[in-house]
Protein backbone atom coordinates (compact mmCIF):
# COMPACT_ATOMS: atom_id res chain seq x y z
CA UNK A 1 0.00 0.00 0.00
CA UNK A 2 1.55 3.08 -0.97
CA UNK A 3 1.96 6.26 1.79
CA UNK A 4 2.18 9.87 1.47
CA UNK A 5 3.50 12.57 3.44
CA UNK A 6 2.94 16.38 2.38
CA UNK A 7 5.92 19.10 3.59
CA UNK A 8 4.83 22.62 3.27
CA UNK A 9 9.46 22.40 2.68
CA UNK A 10 11.22 19.81 1.62
CA UNK A 11 15.16 20.02 0.53
CA UNK A 12 15.47 17.90 -2.88
CA UNK A 13 18.23 17.03 -4.43
CA UNK A 14 18.00 20.31 -6.50
CA UNK A 15 17.43 22.46 -3.39
CA UNK A 16 14.33 23.43 -1.56
CA UNK A 17 11.00 23.57 -2.63
CA UNK A 18 7.77 24.12 -1.51
CA UNK A 19 4.06 22.19 -0.86
CA UNK A 20 5.72 18.74 -1.51
CA UNK A 21 3.75 15.75 -1.99
CA UNK A 22 6.10 12.40 -1.41
CA UNK A 23 4.39 9.11 -2.41
CA UNK A 24 6.44 5.64 -0.94
CA UNK A 25 5.31 2.20 -1.89
CA UNK A 26 4.82 -0.88 0.63
CA UNK A 27 8.75 -1.83 0.22
CA UNK A 28 9.48 2.05 1.44
CA UNK A 29 10.68 3.14 -2.21
CA UNK A 30 9.71 6.94 -3.49
CA UNK A 31 7.22 6.74 -6.41
CA UNK A 32 6.55 10.47 -6.36
CA UNK A 33 7.79 13.81 -5.52
CA UNK A 34 5.49 16.36 -6.51
CA UNK A 35 6.45 20.36 -5.59
CA UNK A 36 3.63 22.66 -5.97
CA UNK A 37 0.96 20.11 -5.07
CA UNK A 38 -1.96 20.02 -2.09
CA UNK A 39 -2.13 17.57 0.40
CA UNK A 40 -5.14 15.30 -0.63
CA UNK A 41 -5.53 14.06 3.10
CA UNK A 42 -1.59 12.73 3.18
CA UNK A 43 -0.31 13.29 6.68
CA UNK A 44 1.31 16.69 7.09
CA UNK A 45 4.59 16.92 8.05
CA UNK A 46 5.18 18.70 11.23
CA UNK A 47 8.25 20.42 9.87
CA UNK A 48 10.66 21.14 6.85
CA UNK A 49 11.56 17.85 5.77
CA UNK A 50 15.55 16.86 5.00
CA UNK A 51 16.71 14.11 3.10
CA UNK A 52 17.59 11.41 6.13
CA UNK A 53 21.53 11.36 6.85
CA UNK A 54 23.74 8.04 6.04
CA UNK A 55 27.01 8.04 8.78
CA UNK A 56 29.51 6.29 6.85
CA UNK A 57 31.77 5.30 9.36
CA UNK A 58 30.80 3.65 12.77
CA UNK A 59 33.00 1.60 15.54
CA UNK A 60 29.48 0.53 17.63
CA UNK A 61 31.22 -0.73 20.81
CA UNK A 62 33.78 2.94 20.95
CA UNK A 63 30.13 4.70 22.18
CA UNK A 64 30.82 2.99 25.50
CA UNK A 65 34.19 5.13 26.48
CA UNK A 66 33.36 8.16 24.92
CA UNK A 67 34.37 10.72 27.63
CA UNK A 68 36.55 8.02 29.16
CA UNK A 69 39.89 8.38 27.64
CA UNK A 70 40.29 12.61 28.09
CA UNK A 71 43.23 12.95 30.47
CA UNK A 72 47.14 12.46 29.91
CA UNK A 73 48.39 9.01 30.24
CA UNK A 74 51.79 9.75 28.50
CA UNK A 75 53.63 12.76 28.46
CA UNK A 76 52.29 13.78 24.83
CA UNK A 77 48.94 12.19 24.02
CA UNK A 78 48.40 11.20 20.39
CA UNK A 79 45.68 8.40 18.37
CA UNK A 80 48.57 6.10 19.44
CA UNK A 81 48.38 5.75 22.71
CA UNK A 82 44.40 6.59 22.61
CA UNK A 83 44.49 3.08 20.67
CA UNK A 84 46.13 1.51 23.36
CA UNK A 85 43.00 2.22 25.75
CA UNK A 86 40.65 1.35 23.21
CA UNK A 87 42.56 -1.72 22.79
CA UNK A 88 41.94 -2.58 26.54
CA UNK A 89 38.22 -1.58 26.11
CA UNK A 90 37.58 -4.02 23.11
CA UNK A 91 39.41 -7.10 24.97
CA UNK A 92 35.96 -6.94 27.77
CA UNK A 93 33.24 -6.70 25.14
CA UNK A 94 30.89 -9.48 25.05
CA UNK A 95 28.13 -10.27 22.63
CA UNK A 96 25.48 -9.38 24.78
CA UNK A 97 27.37 -5.71 25.80
CA UNK A 98 27.57 -5.24 21.97
CA UNK A 99 24.09 -5.93 21.11
CA UNK A 100 22.95 -3.44 24.43
CA UNK A 101 25.47 -0.62 23.22
CA UNK A 102 25.23 -0.90 19.57
CA UNK A 103 21.23 -0.59 19.78
CA UNK A 104 21.41 2.36 22.16
CA UNK A 105 23.99 4.02 19.71
CA UNK A 106 21.49 3.35 16.54
CA UNK A 107 18.64 5.37 18.54
CA UNK A 108 20.83 7.79 19.23
CA UNK A 109 21.68 8.00 15.68
CA UNK A 110 18.08 8.12 14.43
CA UNK A 111 17.11 10.80 16.93
CA UNK A 112 20.20 12.38 15.65
CA UNK A 113 19.15 12.88 12.26
CA UNK A 114 20.99 9.36 10.85
CA UNK A 115 18.79 6.91 8.98
CA UNK A 116 21.37 4.19 7.73
CA UNK A 117 24.90 3.11 9.26
CA UNK A 118 28.50 1.86 7.68
CA UNK A 119 29.47 -0.37 10.54
CA UNK A 120 33.03 -0.94 10.13
CA UNK A 121 33.37 -4.33 12.71
CA UNK A 122 36.72 -5.54 13.69
CA UNK A 123 35.84 -7.46 16.68
CA UNK A 124 34.99 -10.52 15.78
CA UNK A 125 36.23 -13.16 18.48
CA UNK A 126 36.06 -14.03 22.03
CA UNK A 127 38.62 -12.91 24.81
CA UNK A 128 42.15 -13.93 23.54
CA UNK A 129 41.24 -14.60 19.93
CA UNK A 130 39.81 -17.77 20.16
CA UNK A 131 36.32 -17.86 17.70
CA UNK A 132 32.87 -17.99 19.07
CA UNK A 133 31.17 -21.78 18.01
CA UNK A 134 29.52 -18.87 15.58
CA UNK A 135 32.33 -17.30 13.75
CA UNK A 136 29.54 -14.31 12.65
CA UNK A 137 28.05 -14.18 16.61
CA UNK A 138 29.01 -10.87 17.09
CA UNK A 139 28.54 -9.70 13.46
CA UNK A 140 24.75 -10.78 14.03
CA UNK A 141 24.40 -9.36 17.06
CA UNK A 142 25.10 -5.77 15.46
CA UNK A 143 22.40 -7.03 12.90
CA UNK A 144 19.82 -7.45 15.37
CA UNK A 145 21.02 -3.93 16.78
CA UNK A 146 19.87 -2.57 13.69
CA UNK A 147 16.76 -4.35 13.26
CA UNK A 148 15.70 -3.56 16.82
CA UNK A 149 16.16 0.18 16.56
CA UNK A 150 15.21 0.26 12.79
CA UNK A 151 18.19 2.02 11.22
CA UNK A 152 19.32 0.88 7.88
CA UNK A 153 23.04 -0.76 7.83
CA UNK A 154 26.02 -1.21 5.40
CA UNK A 155 27.76 -4.15 7.76
CA UNK A 156 31.45 -3.83 6.43
CA UNK A 157 33.34 -7.07 8.58
CA UNK A 158 37.04 -5.73 8.95
CA UNK A 159 39.67 -7.48 7.80
CA UNK A 160 42.80 -7.44 9.64
CA UNK A 161 45.97 -9.19 9.81
CA UNK A 162 49.14 -7.43 10.69
CA UNK A 163 50.53 -4.56 13.35
CA UNK A 164 51.78 -2.78 10.61
CA UNK A 165 53.39 -2.24 7.72
CA UNK A 166 55.98 -5.00 6.17
CA UNK A 167 53.61 -7.90 7.70
CA UNK A 168 54.37 -7.18 11.27
CA UNK A 169 52.49 -9.73 13.83
CA UNK A 170 49.48 -8.67 15.31
CA UNK A 171 50.09 -7.72 18.98
CA UNK A 172 48.19 -10.05 21.91
CA UNK A 173 45.80 -7.45 22.06
CA UNK A 174 44.85 -7.77 18.56
CA UNK A 175 43.82 -11.28 18.44
CA UNK A 176 39.89 -10.64 18.54
CA UNK A 177 40.13 -9.12 15.54
CA UNK A 178 42.69 -11.47 13.52
CA UNK A 179 41.08 -12.79 10.08
CA UNK A 180 42.41 -14.92 7.16
CA UNK A 181 41.68 -13.75 3.86
CA UNK A 182 39.71 -16.97 3.15
CA UNK A 183 37.79 -17.26 6.67
CA UNK A 184 37.05 -13.49 6.04
CA UNK A 185 35.37 -14.56 2.61
CA UNK A 186 33.51 -17.50 4.32
CA UNK A 187 31.80 -14.86 6.75
CA UNK A 188 30.58 -12.87 4.38
CA UNK A 189 28.32 -16.22 2.76
CA UNK A 190 27.80 -17.10 6.32
CA UNK A 191 26.25 -13.52 6.43
CA UNK A 192 24.66 -12.88 3.40
CA UNK A 193 21.30 -14.70 4.12
CA UNK A 194 20.75 -12.40 7.50
CA UNK A 195 21.79 -9.53 5.71
CA UNK A 196 19.51 -9.52 3.11
CA UNK A 197 16.44 -10.62 5.12
CA UNK A 198 16.54 -7.55 7.30
CA UNK A 199 17.88 -5.26 3.89
CA UNK A 200 20.68 -4.91 4.88
CA UNK A 201 23.55 -4.22 2.61
CA UNK A 202 26.70 -6.38 2.65
CA UNK A 203 30.91 -5.04 1.72
CA UNK A 204 33.90 -5.61 3.69
CA UNK A 205 36.42 -3.14 5.45
CA UNK A 206 39.93 -3.88 4.74
CA UNK A 207 40.97 -1.97 8.03
CA UNK A 208 44.33 -0.21 6.08
CA UNK A 209 47.49 -0.55 4.39
CA UNK A 210 49.58 -1.29 7.62
CA UNK A 211 46.98 -3.76 8.95
CA UNK A 212 46.37 -5.87 5.73
CA UNK A 213 49.22 -6.82 3.43
CA UNK A 214 49.41 -6.32 -0.12
CA UNK A 215 48.52 -9.68 -1.16
CA UNK A 216 45.52 -10.30 0.82
CA UNK A 217 44.18 -6.76 -0.07
CA UNK A 218 44.14 -7.92 -3.46
CA UNK A 219 42.76 -11.67 -3.09
CA UNK A 220 39.87 -9.98 -0.66
CA UNK A 221 38.43 -7.48 -3.32
CA UNK A 222 38.57 -9.74 -5.74
CA UNK A 223 36.71 -12.65 -3.35
CA UNK A 224 34.12 -9.85 -2.45
CA UNK A 225 33.93 -8.90 -5.95
CA UNK A 226 33.11 -12.68 -6.70
CA UNK A 227 30.75 -12.73 -4.66
CA UNK A 228 28.99 -8.99 -4.97
CA UNK A 229 30.22 -6.91 -8.15
CA UNK A 230 28.22 -3.96 -6.35
CA UNK A 231 29.13 -4.80 -2.80
CA UNK A 232 30.89 -1.30 -0.72
CA UNK A 233 34.71 -1.75 0.37
CA UNK A 234 35.59 0.80 2.84
CA UNK A 235 39.41 1.47 4.44
CA UNK A 236 41.20 3.63 7.14
CA UNK A 237 43.72 5.63 4.93
CA UNK A 238 46.38 8.63 6.10
CA UNK A 239 44.74 9.34 9.04
CA UNK A 240 47.67 10.21 10.91
CA UNK A 241 50.93 11.67 10.08
CA UNK A 242 52.65 8.43 11.64
CA UNK A 243 51.15 6.38 9.12
CA UNK A 244 52.05 7.88 6.07
CA UNK A 245 56.08 8.28 7.42
CA UNK A 246 55.84 4.57 8.14
CA UNK A 247 54.15 3.83 4.70
CA UNK A 248 57.23 5.42 2.96
CA UNK A 249 59.57 3.90 4.74
CA UNK A 250 58.19 0.32 3.86
CA UNK A 251 57.23 1.00 -0.10
CA UNK A 252 58.43 4.65 -0.77
CA UNK A 253 55.41 5.63 -1.15
CA UNK A 254 52.56 7.74 0.45
CA UNK A 255 49.40 5.46 1.57
CA UNK A 256 46.73 7.09 -0.88
CA UNK A 257 49.24 6.83 -3.84
CA UNK A 258 50.35 3.00 -3.22
CA UNK A 259 46.61 2.38 -2.69
CA UNK A 260 45.82 3.77 -5.95
CA UNK A 261 48.72 1.90 -7.96
CA UNK A 262 47.94 -0.92 -6.68
CA UNK A 263 43.97 -1.82 -5.94
CA UNK A 264 40.77 -0.66 -8.11
CA UNK A 265 39.85 1.75 -6.47
CA UNK A 266 36.83 3.18 -8.00
CA UNK A 267 32.92 4.48 -6.58
CA UNK A 268 32.61 1.39 -4.82
CA UNK A 269 35.36 2.59 -2.12
CA UNK A 270 35.25 4.47 0.70
CA UNK A 271 38.42 6.04 1.71
CA UNK A 272 38.07 6.95 5.51
CA UNK A 273 40.16 9.86 6.99
CA UNK A 274 42.50 10.22 4.15
CA UNK A 275 43.12 13.44 5.82
CA UNK A 276 46.86 13.32 4.70
CA UNK A 277 47.11 14.03 0.97
CA UNK A 278 49.38 15.70 -1.42
CA UNK A 279 47.44 18.01 -4.29
CA UNK A 280 48.80 14.88 -6.49
CA UNK A 281 46.68 12.61 -4.09
CA UNK A 282 43.68 14.44 -3.72
CA UNK A 283 43.54 14.66 -7.88
CA UNK A 284 44.09 11.07 -8.06
CA UNK A 285 42.21 10.14 -5.74
CA UNK A 286 38.62 12.07 -6.41
CA UNK A 287 39.24 11.04 -10.31
CA UNK A 288 38.63 7.67 -9.36
CA UNK A 289 34.99 8.59 -8.27
CA UNK A 290 35.41 6.74 -4.46
CA UNK A 291 33.90 8.45 -1.44
CA UNK A 292 36.24 10.33 1.05
CA UNK A 293 34.59 9.67 4.44
CA UNK A 294 35.32 12.57 6.55
CA UNK A 295 34.61 12.41 10.69
CA UNK A 296 35.00 15.63 11.92
CA UNK A 297 34.55 15.48 15.52
CA UNK A 298 36.64 12.33 15.90
CA UNK A 299 39.39 13.31 13.98
CA UNK A 300 39.35 16.56 16.30
CA UNK A 301 38.80 14.02 19.29
CA UNK A 302 42.04 12.11 18.08
CA UNK A 303 44.35 15.20 16.25
CA UNK A 304 44.18 13.73 12.87
CA UNK A 305 44.60 16.80 11.62
CA UNK A 306 41.89 18.68 8.39
CA UNK A 307 41.49 17.25 5.36
CA UNK A 308 41.28 19.61 2.74
CA UNK A 309 37.68 20.01 1.32
CA UNK A 310 37.74 22.76 -1.23
CA UNK A 311 40.67 21.41 -2.84
CA UNK A 312 38.83 17.89 -3.09
CA UNK A 313 36.10 19.34 -4.35
CA UNK A 314 37.68 21.67 -6.98
CA UNK A 315 38.34 17.93 -8.90
CA UNK A 316 35.02 16.63 -8.26
CA UNK A 317 35.21 14.71 -5.27
CA UNK A 318 32.60 12.66 -3.05
CA UNK A 319 32.00 13.21 0.69
CA UNK A 320 30.19 12.37 3.18
CA UNK A 321 30.44 12.06 7.16
CA UNK A 322 30.35 9.31 9.90
CA UNK A 323 30.25 9.74 13.40
CA UNK A 324 33.51 7.09 13.97
CA UNK A 325 34.78 6.38 17.14
CA UNK A 326 30.95 8.07 18.45
CA UNK A 327 32.66 11.18 20.47
CA UNK A 328 29.57 12.75 18.96
CA UNK A 329 26.46 11.43 17.77
CA UNK A 330 24.80 14.15 16.27
CA UNK A 331 24.90 14.39 12.29
CA UNK A 332 24.14 18.03 12.47
CA UNK A 333 27.50 18.97 14.59
CA UNK A 334 29.63 16.51 12.15
CA UNK A 335 28.47 19.21 9.54
CA UNK A 336 29.54 22.13 11.56
CA UNK A 337 32.93 20.84 12.72
CA UNK A 338 33.76 20.27 9.47
CA UNK A 339 32.80 24.10 8.28
CA UNK A 340 34.17 25.16 11.11
CA UNK A 341 37.54 22.86 10.59
CA UNK A 342 37.65 24.41 7.26
CA UNK A 343 37.39 27.80 8.69
CA UNK A 344 39.66 27.79 10.83
CA UNK A 345 42.57 26.53 8.36
CA UNK A 346 41.70 29.16 5.88
CA UNK A 347 40.52 31.69 7.85
CA UNK A 348 37.58 32.40 5.99
CA UNK A 349 34.07 32.09 6.15
CA UNK A 350 31.13 29.85 4.69
CA UNK A 351 33.62 27.81 2.96
CA UNK A 352 31.65 24.78 1.69
CA UNK A 353 28.63 26.75 -0.30
CA UNK A 354 28.34 26.51 -3.39
CA UNK A 355 27.30 29.03 -6.32
CA UNK A 356 24.21 26.62 -6.83
CA UNK A 357 23.38 26.61 -3.18
CA UNK A 358 24.81 29.72 -1.12
CA UNK A 359 23.81 28.41 2.64
CA UNK A 360 26.58 26.07 3.92
CA UNK A 361 24.29 23.66 5.56
CA UNK A 362 22.23 23.19 2.71
CA UNK A 363 24.90 22.49 0.25
CA UNK A 364 26.47 20.33 2.79
CA UNK A 365 23.27 18.30 3.87
CA UNK A 366 22.79 17.74 -0.42
CA UNK A 367 26.73 16.54 -0.90
CA UNK A 368 27.34 14.69 2.35
CA UNK A 369 23.65 12.59 1.98
CA UNK A 370 24.78 11.58 -1.53
CA UNK A 371 28.44 10.61 -0.53
CA UNK A 372 27.24 9.00 1.84
CA UNK A 373 24.20 7.23 0.21
CA UNK A 374 27.15 6.19 -2.57
CA UNK A 375 29.56 4.80 0.47
CA UNK A 376 26.75 2.60 1.83
CA UNK A 377 26.33 0.93 -1.43
CA UNK A 378 22.18 1.70 -0.44
CA UNK A 379 19.59 4.04 -2.31
CA UNK A 380 19.51 6.43 0.18
CA UNK A 381 20.52 9.69 -1.55
CA UNK A 382 17.67 11.52 -0.83
CA UNK A 383 13.89 13.05 -1.63
CA UNK A 384 13.87 11.24 -5.03
CA UNK A 385 11.78 8.74 -7.26
CA UNK A 386 13.55 5.22 -6.36
CA UNK A 387 15.43 6.55 -3.65
CA UNK A 388 14.51 4.25 0.09
CA UNK A 389 12.04 7.16 1.95
CA UNK A 390 14.07 8.07 4.82
CA UNK A 391 13.29 11.43 6.09
CA UNK A 392 13.91 13.86 8.78
CA UNK A 393 11.37 16.76 9.99
CA UNK A 394 12.98 20.04 11.98
CA UNK A 395 11.02 20.88 15.06
CA UNK A 396 9.54 24.00 14.42
CA UNK A 397 9.00 24.64 18.22
CA UNK A 398 12.65 24.41 18.77
CA UNK A 399 14.19 28.57 20.25
CA UNK A 400 16.82 28.21 17.60
CA UNK A 401 13.96 27.85 14.69
CA UNK A 402 10.73 29.07 15.31
CA UNK A 403 9.63 31.42 12.94
CA UNK A 404 12.36 30.73 10.68
CA UNK A 405 12.17 30.29 6.50
CA UNK A 406 13.15 26.86 6.48
CA UNK A 407 16.63 27.48 4.70
CA UNK A 408 17.18 29.09 7.93
CA UNK A 409 16.05 26.57 10.03
CA UNK A 410 18.50 24.04 8.38
CA UNK A 411 21.04 26.72 8.93
CA UNK A 412 20.13 27.05 12.43
CA UNK A 413 19.80 23.51 12.72
CA UNK A 414 23.16 22.84 11.87
CA UNK A 415 25.29 26.19 13.49
CA UNK A 416 22.76 27.67 15.89
CA UNK A 417 21.13 24.78 17.85
CA UNK A 418 23.84 24.04 20.98
CA UNK A 419 23.97 20.41 21.21
CA UNK A 420 20.26 20.42 21.91
CA UNK A 421 17.85 18.23 19.22
CA UNK A 422 16.53 20.22 16.74
CA UNK A 423 14.66 17.10 14.99
CA UNK A 424 11.39 16.30 15.49
CA UNK A 425 10.74 13.39 13.39
CA UNK A 426 12.48 10.28 11.42
CA UNK A 427 11.22 7.53 9.18
CA UNK A 428 13.18 4.84 7.57
CA UNK A 429 12.13 3.05 4.60
CA UNK A 430 8.61 4.54 4.97
CA UNK A 431 8.51 3.73 8.64
CA UNK A 432 8.65 6.07 11.52
CA UNK A 433 11.25 5.56 14.10
CA UNK A 434 11.19 9.18 15.72
CA UNK A 435 8.41 10.98 17.07
CA UNK A 436 8.47 14.36 19.02
CA UNK A 437 12.16 13.91 19.05
CA UNK A 438 12.35 10.55 21.08
CA UNK A 439 12.45 6.69 19.87
CA UNK A 440 9.59 4.43 21.70
CA UNK A 441 13.15 2.66 22.80
CA UNK A 442 15.16 5.25 24.20
CA UNK A 443 14.73 4.83 27.71
CA UNK A 444 14.86 0.99 28.04
CA UNK A 445 17.90 0.96 25.38
CA UNK A 446 19.63 3.76 27.76
CA UNK A 447 19.46 1.51 30.44
CA UNK A 448 20.61 -1.45 28.45
CA UNK A 449 23.18 0.55 27.27
CA UNK A 450 24.52 2.19 31.04
CA UNK A 451 24.29 -1.56 32.64
CA UNK A 452 26.71 -2.69 29.70
CA UNK A 453 28.83 0.04 29.68
CA UNK A 454 29.01 -0.77 33.98
CA UNK A 455 30.09 -4.50 33.11
CA UNK A 456 32.51 -3.62 30.75
CA UNK A 457 34.46 -0.30 32.72
CA UNK A 458 34.38 -2.31 35.84
CA UNK A 459 37.61 -3.01 37.45
CA UNK A 460 38.83 -7.10 37.22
Amino acid sequence: MKQQLFATDALLPTGWACNVLITWDGAGRITAVTPNAQPAGAAVAPGPVLPGMPNLHSHAFQRAFAGLTEYRGESQDSFWSWRNLMYRFAARITPESLEAIATWLYVEMLEAGYTGVCEFHYVHHDKGGTPYADDATLSLALLRAAQRAGIGITLLPVLYQTSGFGAKPPRADQARFIRSTDNMLSLLERLAPAAQAQGAVLGLAPHSLRAVPPDSLSAAVRGLTALNAQAPIHIHIAEQTQEVDDCVAWSGQRPVQWLLEHAPVDERWCLVHATHMTPQEYQDAARTGAVAGICPTTEANLGDGIFDMPLWLQHGGRWGVGSDSHACVNAAEELLMLEYGQRLSLRQRNVLATAAQPEVATAMTLQSVQGGAQAAGRAIGGLAVGQQADLVTLDVQHVALRDLPAHSMLSAHVFGSHRTSAINSVWVAGQQRIAGGRHTLHDAAAHAFMAARSATIAPD
